[in-house]
């Protein structure tokens, strides 16, 4: 019984540095990129150490049209039309990509590609 619960508090902990591990590089790189960070315990708690439901197929059909509803007007049906996206919000994503799930990025900037970006936001 010791045994079992000395080997799931290593994983436990092991997972936990991992995460933080993780989570250090993702703020870093946004640190880069100009963008704004959140909490690194926030960041090790919501994707963990796998990326969670951001690492799951980004450039589907349904990932890419839920990303495409923020980059638009905010009108309803016809009237909706997209907008010029800030580059920074295009870079947080690839960031996260970058560090929960490098294989991820080449079908995401394919997805991507059309989007008109600028530097929309202004500090």
């Amino acid at each position: 019984m010791v045994v079992v619960v000395g080997l799931l508090s290593f994983t436990q902990q092991h997972d936990t540095d991992e995460s933080f591990r993780r989570a250090d590089e993702l703020v870093s790189k946004l640190q880069e990129n100009g963008c704004p960070t959140p909490d690194r315990e926030q960041v090790a708690r919501t994707p963990g150490t796998d990326g969670g439901a951001v690492c799951e197929d980004p450039a589907s059909a349904l990932k890419t049209g839920l990303h495409r509803v923020p980059m638009s007007d905010g009108a309803a049906g016809p009237g909706q039309r997209p907008v010029i996206v800030a580059s920074r919000a295009v870079q947080a994503e690839e960031s996260i990509l970058g560090v929960y799930c490098p294989d991820q990025p080449a079908g995401y900037q394919e997805k991507i590609k059309d989007i008109k970006t600028d530097d929309t936001v202004r500090d």
